[in-house]
């Protein structure tokens, strides 16, 4: 064996020494790519490590089901706030702020918290989620300006955070709504908001403006995931394009409740939807009422959610429960989506979605204790 492999190196042309020589390096070689091999599942789990950490630490001070009835037993709102202020994650919120303004603050920190420690590789959405902050505030500063509201009335309605609280704070006794969005220039809304002046200055009303932010926002939410490269991302891209969905169906549900037809409402959806394309959306606004929307998404994974609630909308006769069940469905499909990918990016947007799903609840209640002898068993409905 020795002598035919000694031939074999001659035939080669190869000395006995160069011939070990390839040996090792082709040893190396493969070593290399069985360690890269081996390692790949490693570092694609790495950088979700530490962030599912994290999350799962506040996942579990989220309230559970025992927790949220008995906050549906407060007697007052007063007693809601009594029972958060026992809670750390609440109560510093609290001390500074009155109750529903401290949910706003606790969802806008929940925001970024998500949007810094996401990996790099799933960041944008949750920076453009982040936005949400910005947006509500600039609508606020418009609808203060609208119905003549003075500074320090208009500056209570703005969230302390978010990148352009600032800005926004040095706007709060500007003479008008026009002169609000023209003092936005250089800032990522300015465009949208230009755009949409003319016809709040034709319609003397704020929605072309508010329309034009949630279109501006939604737009860049879906376009931040698409292109999904990896498990990872192709579940973000299912979980924000859900999302973009179920924005416009809310829309649309509103329009067809107040009669509206598709030239009135077209401009303001985002036709590049996500499962809804563009010409079901065209016939979804085409339909001449609210059943009829319904009616229309058969096939879709939207369907079975709002025909279940049918019932109740003819009985109420109102869009909320089109909107609430909307709602379980985005909490439900973020829930099986965190399920796929628990070493990645499914703790991430479990977390996020069961957290805004609390702080929904948790308005909910306080808006109902408000009124007098509002039911309990009717709070339970109305929770996601």
């Amino acid at each position: 064996m020795a002598d035919e492999l000694a031939s074999l190196i001659t035939a080669l042309g190869l000395t006995q020494e160069v011939f070990i020589v390839f040996v090792i390096l082709a040893v190396i070689i493969i070593g290399a790519v069985v360690v890269i091999i081996t390692s790949r599942p490693i570092l694609d789990i790495y950088p979700y490590l530490n962030p599912s950490s994290r999350v799962r630490a506040r996942k579990g001070r989220l309230f559970d089901e025992k927790q949220m009835s008995e906050i549906v037993e407060s007697n007052n709102v007063e007693e809601v706030e009594n029972y958060l202020k026992g809670v750390p994650e609440y109560a510093d919120v609290l001390d500074d702020y009155p109750l529903d303004k401290a949910l706003d603050v606790q969802r806008a920190n929940t925001y970024d918290f998500i949007a810094r420690l996401a990996p790099k590789e799933v960041k944008d959405p949750f920076v453009v989620m982040s936005k949400k902050t910005d947006i509500n505030n600039i609508k606020s500063l418009i609808t203060a300006k609208e119905v003549g509201l003075n500074a320090e009335e208009t500056k209570e309605l703005l969230i302390p955070c978010g990148s352009l609280y600032d800005d926004l704070s040095s706007l709060v006794d500007t003479d008008s709504v026009t002169d609000i969005i023209t003092s936005l220039d250089g800032t990522e809304y300015a465009t949208a908001l230009e755009d949409a002046l003319p016809q709040y200055e034709e319609k003397k009303m704020t929605l072309p403006l508010e329309s034009a932010l949630d279109k501006y926002y939604l737009g860049k939410l879906l376009h931040s995931s698409d292109v999904p490269a990896d498990e990872n991302r192709q579940i973000v891209y299912s979980y924000v394009g859900t999302q973009v969905d179920v924005d416009n169906l809310k829309l649309i549900l509103r329009a067809k409740e107040d009669g509206l037809t598709y030239d009135d409402i077209s401009e303001y959806i985002l036709a590049d939807g996500y499962q809804l394309r563009e010409w079901k959306l065209k016939d979804l606004m085409d339909s001449p009422d609210v059943t009829n929307v319904v009616s229309g998404l058969e096939g879709t994974k939207y369907s079975e959610a709002l025909t279940d609630v049918v019932p109740q909308y003819n009985e109420t006769g109102s869009v909320a429960v089109f909107e609430r069940a909307l709602d379980v469905y985005v909490a439900e499909h973020a829930k099986s989506l965190a399920s796929k990918k628990p070493l990645g990016v499914g703790p991430i947007i479990g977390y996020l979605s069961q957290k805004e799903a609390e702080i929904k609840n948790l308005k909910i209640i306080a808006r109902a204790k408000r009124e007098a002898d509002f039911p309990n068993s009717k709070i339970m409905e109305m929770l996601i």
